[in-house]
């Protein structure tokens, strides 16, 4: 997972991309005219817009440069945006209706709930669709949905390196587990509860669903307390992770707190403000000082005039690959588009059976002077 010779998709994908080789390859064999149709869904609002913004203008950057190239099989690329709050019962009205517009293609969901909701809808309809971010381990595992793909490993993976960083590195023994309830946060709870019991290195003191968007998590912290943990695992996003933290350290519980992506984002450390520092997250492992990931993140500053946020290099890079496929298929066939993203795209990229991306992982970031920074 943290392996230094481990390959890192999200970089091969940008050096395909930057390097000038992309879309140029294949032969055209598709007929059809009009645009190519790519949905783009996620949270566009509320409070995990954080997570879903970067994916639109991963998709507008990438687009714009693809079209001004001739588009995809001599066709331009069309987007369709769509907003589901990340919430389940938006996402399947957000299917619904980048159906109704005739989407070939959707980079999306971004969280998992939102996801699972949707992809039943799009199964059905044979439409692709490619997260950057959904890591519930069951969209990919179950088989239950050969529609889906991701360019980020799942949730299993990211557990297992807060385990095993919580243990080796921290070195407690005991525990509280914590989550949202969610499809996301729970499942990664659940992996991190059957980690631990199976390390036989540490005891899970406290397992405990906190109700998300509350304003009060005063119960659980004085749980934590009684509890005696060392350490504290949260699976969940920012909202309630910021709270949970700052009512911590409010009451001197100054043990470490350890999340996931869903708190990896710069609006927790906003949000918790100076009870943030020291707080760890797992991650997709940072490519930011490569050149070729600068000249991309380069290239949403010139054009939004700041830094792209969460998940910004893995929608860039599912954008580029959904599109590839196209163009290496030689049309937008479901069979055909699919066959194409298990296959090994000119040299670059491929995707597994199950449709999680070969060679991506997660890494351990901390919170050190209000900036998240890997711990290598």
């Amino acid at each position: 997972m943290r392996k230094k010779h481990f390959k890192n998709l999200f970089l091969i994908i940008l050096i395909f991309c930057l390097s000038g080789f992309f879309l140029f390859s294949c032969e055209k064999k598709e007929e059809a005219t009009g645009p190519i149709k790519l949905g783009v869904a996620g949270a566009h609002s509320g409070d995990l817009a954080s997570y879903g913004i970067p994916s639109i203008n991963a998709a507008k950057l990438v687009v714009e440069e693809i079209n001004a190239k001739g588009g995809v099989l001599g066709r331009k690329i069309e987007l369709f945006i769509e907003d589901d709050a990340c919430k389940p019962e938006l996402a399947t009205n957000t299917a619904t209706k980048l159906i109704s517009q005739q989407v070939h293609v959707v980079l999306g969901h971004i969280c998992s709930g939102a996801t699972k909701a949707a992809l039943g809808i799009y199964k059905d309809s044979n439409i692709i669709c490619m997260s950057p971010s959904a890591t519930n381990p069951s969209l990919t595992q179950s088989g239950n949905y050969p529609n889906f793909f991701r360019t980020i490993a799942s949730d299993d993976s990211q557990a297992r390196l807060e385990v095993d960083f919580t243990l080796k590195e921290l070195k407690v023994t005991k525990i509280a587990v914590l989550h949202d309830k969610g499809d996301y946060g729970k499942g990664l709870a659940e992996y991190v509860k059957q980690f631990l019991e199976e390390s036989d290195k540490a005891e899970v003191v406290l397992y405990e669903g906190v109700t998300p968007n509350a304003v009060d998590y005063t119960a659980v912290v004085q749980k934590i307390k009684r509890s005696g943990a060392q350490a504290v695992i949260f699976g969940g996003y920012h909202p309630e992770a910021s709270k949970i933290v700052m009512q911590m350290r409010k009451k001197n519980i100054d043990i470490p707190f350890i999340s996931d992506d869903g708190v990896r984002d710069d609006t927790f450390i906003k949000v918790a403000g100076e009870y943030a520092e020291g707080v760890y997250a797992t991650g997709p492992k940072d490519i930011s000082t490569n050149p070729l990931a600068i000249a991309a993140v380069e290239a949403h500053k010139k054009v939004y005039g700041k830094d792209p946020g969460a998940f910004f290099l893995e929608a860039y890079s599912a954008t580029l690959a959904l599109l590839n496929a196209i163009e290496k298929a030689g049309s937008t066939d479901y069979e055909a588009v699919s066959k194409a993203l298990r296959t090994e795209l000119d040299g670059k990229i491929k995707f597994d059976e199950r449709g999680d991306a070969i060679g991506v992982g997660f890494a351990m970031y901390q919170v050190q002077k209000s900036v998240y920074v890997e711990i290598k």
